[in-house]
């Protein structure tokens, strides 16, 4: 029988730290579960070998952990999918999964599709960019759900150092949208998930009929949305997080991170009772070049529906 590690509670969540899930402890306590990896990607070839490499020889064979690492690519015009097929991951091309349903419409819609073709019972979701990439960005998310049936969802969270134009790393300033947009609008709307500290960060893990019961935003709001409609069905009770220290990343320019933030404050907004029209645009005033074109920039909006709902309707 697997040790319970006793976790604190940071407004109400359950909150962990990365080393209380060693693989000897989550291997004890895995029985008859499966889990899948899931990678989602785009042009990542500068860090995708490292990661699914990682993963395959501490994670996967002998040790047993995971069962399945998959690498969703999205339209990679670089060598992301050779690179992961090398070093051990079943790449699979976003727009082959479900393809009826027409163009893929962001990271949700991305994540919403990969959820179709996992075998797992726990899906773990990372990001392919990290470049500080160990095994504690997928143990630690996966931890609490193996040793607590209750955890429905559990998120990482991190420090987050910003990389300089030289290369140089300035000791925080990560995290701009999260600190900008999510968390001043769930303090307003949604205090209740205020104890998650990251909620956009993209290593979490989820129950794999969780995932498939609720809607996917298309874009940057489908971690912020999952959050809001989780709560509203299960209460704090449902989510845990996990301490994994250190996140370091390709950071995205102002321009991005402004798409972005529109994206996650949309889909917080839709989800209040009486909301605003949905439009799809918005006109940013920072672009590449520097001009002061106002131009007209269409959004990842709308939402996926819940999967099982989507599949009955076929």
């Amino acid at each position: 029988m697997a040790r319970y590690i006793a976790p604190c509670y940071l407004h109400g969540i359950r909150t962990f730290h990365y080393r209380d899930f060693s693989i000897e402890l989550l291997m004890a306590a895995k029985g008859n579960s499966s889990v899948s990896v899931i990678l989602p990607a785009k042009n990542e070839a500068a860090t995708i070998g490292e990661i699914v490499s990682t993963i395959h020889a501490h994670l996967m064979g002998p040790v047993g952990l995971v069962d399945e690492l998959i690498v969703i690519d999205s339209s990679s015009i670089d060598a992301t999918a050779e690179i992961a097929t090398a070093n051990g991951a079943t790449v699979v091309s976003c727009e082959t999964i479900l393809p009826e349903i027409g163009e893929v419409l962001g990271k949700g819609d991305a994540l919403w599709r990969s959820v179709h073709i996992a075998k797992g019972d726990i899906i773990v979701w990372a990001d392919a960019d990290i470049e500080d990439f160990t095994t504690r960005f997928i143990t630690g998310p996966l931890g609490p759900l193996l040793l607590d049936p209750s955890v429905l969802l559990a998120k990482g969270f991190y420090h987050r150092p910003i990389m300089q134009q030289d290369g140089t790393l300035t000791s925080h300033g990560g995290g701009r949208v999260t600190e900008l947009t999510a968390r001043p609008l769930l303090a307003l709307l949604h205090p209740d998930l205020l104890g998650i500290i990251q909620p956009l960060s993209g290593e979490y893990a989820i129950r794999r009929e969780i995932a498939e019961s609720i809607p996917f935003t298309v874009g940057y709001g489908v971690e912020i949305g999952m959050l809001i409609d989780l709560i509203r069905k299960y209460d704090e009770n449902a989510f845990a997080q996990v301490d994994l220290e250190k996140r370091i990343h390709r950071n995205q320019p102002l321009y991005s991170l402004s798409r972005m933030s529109f994206e996650v404050q949309r889909a917080i907004l839709v989800r209040q009772e009486n909301a605003f029209p949905r439009e799809a645009f918005y006109r940013p005033t920072v672009h590449p070049a520097g001009t002061r074109e106002m131009e007209r920039i269409a959004a990842h909006v709308g939402e996926r529906p819940p999967l099982t709902d989507y599949l009955q309707g076929q």
